[in-house]
């Protein structure tokens, strides 16, 4: 058939370990692999537009809100994806079906970031930052719906040793956009754009999500057993707290994850740092490019080396990350070189592939690591204290960053080394 060549073509079955999804899942594998790349492929198409770190501060900026709804973007958008999820997990394992949670969670979103284009289309001043910023916080919440079920839906329809290249292949793809849009800032941006091309660009998102909504929906997903609700058992919260007191793998992968912020939060000040070398849309637009890059570069390699070994992944991904900080902020001082956008763009680009691998190794673990219902909660609680631990983690980068980037980028680097020590205590999971 043309979609078991097609997936053959993206993905490898070399390692693929058929034995770990169940008998009625495997006739289905390439096509449900194939349906859950071309939906999570949309879903990076509006990922790119509706981007806390990027196109929304930009918009925010543009509608005259005060420049205080900016500093409130990247916390509503991640913390706010996460914080739930160990809430959500006990409903989850209630249900047979669980694809159905994605395109829930996909609707929101598409509903939300239309919101916004009528937001970016109509309003102006602290109304408009006030109305981007509710949109983000549905957006958030419907997020942590299609995060939560989208990793128990992968585990139970794709073998382990191809989950981390269907990643990796969605990871390209959503590089692909990125960079397209990244030349079109570049050529195009100038040093300002009207807010009716932002309200147009988030119209398209909304429509892209509505795609992805429609494309998940086709997977054949096996039916799960219910997890029946216990009155007179533990609440999510006692479960949460009984997870992570007497599972020791767990709380060593939260650790680790914790300290991988480093590639997640280190980009943004190397960002600040390039600001003050260029200005307007088409200097935004060399670091969207390099974020292109970085996915296109690193999809699919990281993709195959998370399915050898996700633990060494994130053990690699701390370490380069910490001497990508500490080269950037050596070659910054050195004459004539503080002045060069492109520098801070290198070390963008540096960053943004490492976190590519970042975020391929620690999805891979957490998708392998555990079987069935059990996969869940570990999704879900981890999200959940890692939604806190993000908040603590920008607080303190933040309070730093008031005294300069470059001392929130040393704190950073330091995390990472000591995320590279945890890493190296975890189990490995992986048949390789």
């Amino acid at each position: 058939m043309a979609s078991q060549r097609f997936f053959r073509f993206l993905v490898s079955d070399d390692e693929a370990d058929a034995a770990s999804v169940s008998p009625e899942a495997r006739p289905h594998i390439a096509a449900n692999g194939i349906r859950q790349m071309a939906a999570q492929t949309l879903q990076s198409v509006g990922d790119q537009v509706v981007n806390a770190k990027t196109v929304l501060p930009w918009l925010v900026t543009a509608l005259g809100a005060p420049s205080g709804f900016v500093g409130l973007l990247v916390p509503i958008r991640e913390a706010g994806s996460m914080l739930p999820q160990a809430a959500w997990a006990p409903r989850i394992r209630r249900r047979r079906v669980r694809k159905w949670v994605w395109v829930a969670g996909a609707a929101g979103q598409a509903g939300a970031t239309a919101a916004m284009a009528l937001v970016a289309a109509t309003a102006s001043g602290t109304v408009a930052g006030v109305g981007v910023l509710a949109a983000l916080a549905v957006f958030a919440l419907a997020r942590s719906l299609s995060s939560i079920a989208s990793k128990d839906v992968l585990g139970r329809t794709v073998p382990k040793g191809q989950r981390g290249q269907i990643k990796g292949a969605t990871t390209v793809a959503s590089a692909a956009v990125a960079l397209s849009l990244g030349v079109a800032l570049r050529t195009w941006g100038g040093e300002s754009v009207g807010t009716g091309v932002l309200a147009a660009l988030l119209g398209a998102a909304a429509l892209a999500w509505v795609g992805a909504a429609a494309v998940y929906a086709t997977i054949r997903e096996p039916a799960a057993e219910v997890a029946q609700a216990d009155a007179d058992g533990p609440g999510w919260v006692s479960q949460a707290v009984q997870l992570w007191r007497e599972d020791a793998v767990f709380r060593k992968f939260v650790f680790a994850r914790a300290l991988l912020l480093v590639t997640a939060l280190s980009p943004p000040f190397v960002v600040t740092l390039g600001v003050q070398q260029g200005s307007g849309l088409s200097a935004l637009g060399l670091f969207v490019i390099a974020q292109g890059v970085a996915g296109l570069v690193g999809g699919r390699v990281f993709g195959r080396l998370a399915d050898r070994s996700s633990r060494r992944l994130m053990i690699g991904a701390s370490l380069a990350a910490s001497a990508v900080i500490v080269a950037h902020l050596g070659l910054v001082r050195l004459p004539g070189m503080g002045e060069a956008v492109w520098l801070a763009a290198a070390a963008y680009l540096l960053l943004a592939l490492v976190h590519v691998g970042a975020r391929l190794a620690r999805k891979t673990y957490v998708v392998d690591i555990a079987e069935g219902d059990r996969r869940t909660q570990y999704v879900a609680v981890a999200n959940t204290l890692m939604g806190v631990l993000l908040l603590a983690v920008g607080a303190g980068t933040a309070a730093l960053a008031v005294l300069g980037a470059e001392f929130a980028l040393l704190l950073l680097a330091v995390l990472g080394v000591a995320g590279a020590v945890v890493g190296r205590s975890l189990p490995e999971v992986e048949k390789g």
